[in-house]
């Protein structure tokens, strides 16, 4: 599916001011080609909320004791939530799944505000194993019926199930990136860049290639990938996107005019991402 994109500007930009794509007609199997349109697009404002408490209000800490579904309660430390975003398991829609140890209910505001992002969830389930209670939800758009495949409505998406989830489980908010500047609690670790920073590329069948992308967490970063791999007119064919505490991990399937990449195109696009992950904040005037 050819989908058109706008120019992202900064990084807060993006987190203020998420926009919908328009819809298109289906055309083929990309998700996002290597060019950028122009067209209007409708503006997502997602505004996060820093969450404040009275002076009666009980604050969660991490080796407190957490309540859970039964309204039993247990000591256990704060678990690594977690936030995937699956493009390839569901043809029909696109997959979000979200796990904080045992501590999730039903997710009932948060499919609430993604309604108001025009989505509708058309299948939900829960499912535990060691790792604890997995909520995951099926959406499409609600004007067409079709998968969410647009990077900035992905990117909507994610943000509003992660500040859904600092509002209603602030202890969460010290294991997240987004937790610094709009939780309760600070997160407990910093994460150097460069170190959480690792780029492969596979060969994937003769059609296509695998890159996989484990960086730092921060707003807007699936729009910021995706954006750097089509400017080098890269096509993003499918894709998962995964919040895991204070790391983003991300495997995208691309192709160059239909084929697998090269291997130097493979290293053009590695060292493109790195260049950009590594230095977030490095200004094009500055060149």
């Amino acid at each position: 599916m050819a989908v058109a994109m706008a120019s992202c500007g900064s990084i807060s930009g993006v987190y203020a001011n998420l926009k919908a794509i328009e819809k298109i007609p289906i055309s083929s199997s990309v998700l996002f080609r290597g060019s950028f349109g122009l067209d209007p697009v409708q503006r997502i404002c997602l505004v996060p909320k820093r969450l404040a408490f009275s002076e009666s209000t009980i604050i969660p800490k991490a080796s407190s004791t957490a309540a859970v579904e039964d309204g039993s309660s247990q000591d256990t430390a704060v678990p690594t939530p977690k936030v995937i975003i699956d493009l390839d398991s569901d043809p029909e829609a696109t997959v979000v799944e979200v796990t904080f140890g045992d501590r999730l209910g039903a997710l009932l505001d948060t499919m609430s505000a993604l309604k108001n992002l025009g989505l509708n969830v058309v299948k939900a389930n829960v499912y535990l194993d060691s790792s604890g209670k997995h909520n995951k939800l099926c959406i499409t758009h609600a004007s067409t019926g079709r998968k969410v495949e647009d990077p900035e409505l992905l990117e909507a998406i994610r943000l509003t199930v992660i500040n859904n989830l600092m509002e209603f489980h602030p202890e969460s908010s010290s294991q997240l990136a987004m937790g610094e500047a709009f939780g309760a609690f600070q997160p407990t670790q910093k994460l150097d860049v460069d170190i959480a920073t690792h780029i492969h590329v596979y060969d994937d069948g003769p059609e296509r290639s695998l890159l996989c992308v484990d960086a730092a967490d921060r707003p807007g970063l699936i729009v910021d990938l995706v954006k750097i791999i089509t400017e080098i007119n890269i096509d993003v064919i499918s894709g998962e996107f995964d919040t895991e505490g204070l790391l983003a991990k991300a495997k995208f399937h691309v192709s160059y005019k239909n084929k697998a990449l090269i291997k130097p195109l493979q290293q053009v696009l590695a060292n493109s991402l790195r260049y950009y992950l590594r230095r977030p904040t490095t200004e094009e005037s500055s060149f």
